[in-house]
């Protein structure tokens, strides 16, 4: 069984985050891992943009971090569980890409909590074109659990 937990930072928190855990667990079990751990947190530009500047040497407000830690480690009932780490969600840049993207903010948010959870389980892509491998898996996963509105 995964574990996520969601907070929110530097805004109100929103009535939605029940719903985003639950679409974070579909993600987990449609990328079929178990026994995960991660943490999610929606925040404002202000928030994002000083951990982009602290830990990525970039001053400036993003859509999405992820901040993988990888480790496994054993639960106080003995489980064999494994820590991917956390993702930092900025609703103002989800707002502006969907915005620039033309679509939904409920869709913006569904892809980017899905490219938070790709990173964590170790991929990466070099540039945002739609050939990237990474952002086709995203792509096929938001097609999948597109039904699944957050909003």
């Amino acid at each position: 069984m995964n574990d996520v937990e969601i907070t929110a930072e530097g805004i109100t928190s929103p009535e939605w985050l029940p719903r985003a855990e639950a679409f974070c667990l579909r993600v987990l079990e449609t990328l079929g891992v178990d026994h995960w751990d991660l943490s999610l947190l929606v925040c404002d530009d202000s928030m994002i943009r000083g951990l982009n500047r602290q830990y990525r040497d970039k001053d400036e407000a993003t859509d999405v971090l992820s901040f993988s830690q990888g480790d496994s480690y054993r639960s106080p009932e003995g489980e064999e569980r494994f820590l991917a780490g956390d993702i930092v969600i900025s609703l103002g840049g989800l707002a502006r890409n969907a915005a620039d993207f033309q679509v939904a903010e409920d869709e913006e948010l569904r892809r980017l909590i899905i490219h938070g959870i790709l990173h964590l389980s170790g991929l990466d892509h070099e540039g945002n074109e739609a050939s990237e491998p990474m952002l086709q898996r995203q792509e096929e996963i938001l097609a999948l659990l597109g039904k699944e509105g957050i909003l």
